[in-house]
């Protein structure tokens, strides 16, 4: 360790979280004869499957994990999500999770955080002492504070995303050079400031497995062309967890997790031109291309991932669907949506949520009123073009899914079973022998 953690004394225990976004259980465990870092923590402390949230999508996961509540919480419900009484929508961004992430708690304990690309943490955070923002940041140049940590990381070449553009590409090669790179330039940030930082908790994100799982899953899971390189990716993550692993002092628990699982993808499903076709929804103009372009007689649209809305009196702008029918159209919808079949007959719907039994909170205001999970193998889309077929395929052949994310933790006295994303932010503090009261989260600690 670095010349701060060697005189720092003893302030408690600490923690050092690594996030893989999008990576399943099963990869892992399937291979522990070849990721024998991921199999070691998982015979030396405890590891398994865990449940993403209602949507499994990274902009809401990541703010969900960090503070351990549900979007009703955190107030962000997607990558997009639609602005309180009109049809505008937005990207949010970190300033838009409205609950308190754990950095911030351990922060106002007095003790140190060290944060490294976190999706959805843009702009980043002063109050804490390092943070460089991950996923939907413009640039490192203004997502990194203070100033020696963004010297830092432009003299390294550090890279908050692959480019994800390659990964359309018929050919990978181009695409899995980035991967590789984007990996090797994180791995090498994270290694350092974990060596020479003082901080109490470190909590840094690979991305980049989901990028390559979203252009790569089927090649895995269907022996396709680009099996190889696939497990080779793998490969090099196990190896830098198990040098990040021995980085660490006695005092540290490490914790790795994914914000949600992974399957191959077959059909995307664009719910908007499904809503359409069944006379659920239309639009103002021969060519829309935003949500502010539906009729005022639409009953319902769909934002992603599967989020479904109805054009409700009241509380959009120009609602079609009177308060006092609420409960029976949305049922209607939700019946019908259950029903969906794809081609060869498949079932697209797995279950569909409610709002209320997948949301509650203060920030509530924007929750959909129905969340599609879908099977396996359909990725539900909802653009808002007004003529997309309802099932096609496009450059990506792995989807996220609610099932199958992964929790290890190096500590025997911890216990991953029936455990979802929200059971890791109050253990993370348990760990840390933080105080807090139960009643902030919507998980439990898994700490014995």
């Amino acid at each position: 360790m670095g010349l701060f953690d060697r005189i720092r004394g003893d302030d408690g225990p600490r923690v050092a979280f690594i996030g893989i976004d999008g990576v399943p259980y099963s990869l892992l465990a399937d291979h522990f004869d070849e990721f024998e870092n991921f199999e070691a923590i998982a015979r030396e402390g405890t590891a398994g499957p865990i449940d993403s949230i209602v949507p499994p999508e990274s902009s809401a996961c990541w703010p969900s994990l960090t503070t351990g509540v549900n979007p009703g919480e955190t107030g962000v419900y997607g990558f997009q999500d639609r602005e309180v009484g009109s049809y505008d929508t937005y990207v949010p961004m970190g300033n838009d999770v409205q609950a308190t992430r754990l950095w911030s708690r351990v922060t106002e304990a007095g003790r140190n955080a060290t944060v490294m690309n976190v999706p959805v943490t843009f702009p980043p955070d002063r109050d804490i002492q390092r943070m460089v923002s991950g996923f939907l940041s413009p640039g490192v140049d203004k997502a990194a504070y203070p100033d020696e940590l963004r010297e830092y990381l432009e003299a390294n070449d550090y890279r908050i995303d692959v480019n994800a553009k390659l990964g359309h590409k018929d050919d990978k090669t181009e695409f899995i050079e980035d991967a590789h790179e984007t990996l090797d330039r994180r791995f090498e940030a994270f290694s350092h400031y974990i060596g020479e930082d003082d901080w109490d908790l470190f909590f840094g994100v690979f991305m980049t497995t989901d990028r390559v799982n979203h252009f790569l899953f089927e090649d895995y899971e269907r022996d396709g062309e680009y099996y190889d390189e696939f497990l080779d990716f793998y490969r090099k993550l196990d190896d830098y967890i198990g040098r990040l692993r021995d980085q660490l002092d006695d005092d540290v628990t490490l914790v790795i997790a994914s914000d949600h699982g992974f399957t191959t993808l077959d059909y995307e499903v664009h719910l908007n031109a499904w809503l359409q076709e069944e006379g659920w929804l239309s639009y103002d103009t021969d060519d829309p291309d935003e949500l502010g372009d539906i009729s005022e007689g639409t009953r319902a649209y769909s934002l992603i991932p599967g989020r479904l809305y109805l054009n409700l009196e009241g509380r959009e702008p120009d609602g079609a669907v009177p308060e006092d029918e609420y409960e029976s159209v949305r049922a209607e919808l939700k019946t019908e949506i259950e029903s969906l079949t794809g081609p060869e007959g498949r079932e697209v719907v797995d279950r569909v949520e409610t709002r209320e039994n997948a949301f509650r909170g203060d920030h509530t205001d924007i929750a959909p009123d129905l969340v599609i999970i879908p099977n396996h193998g359909f990725d539900l889309k909802a653009g808002f073009t007004g003529d997309d077929e309802v099932f096609g395929t496009g450059p990506r052949n792995g989807m996220h899914s609610f099932d199958n994310a992964c929790l290890f933790i190096d500590d025997d006295d911890a216990s991953v079973k029936d455990v979802d994303l929200y059971d890791i932010a109050p253990t993370v503090l348990s760990l840390l022998e933080m105080d807090y009261d139960r009643t902030d989260f919507d998980g439990a600690s898994l700490v014995r």
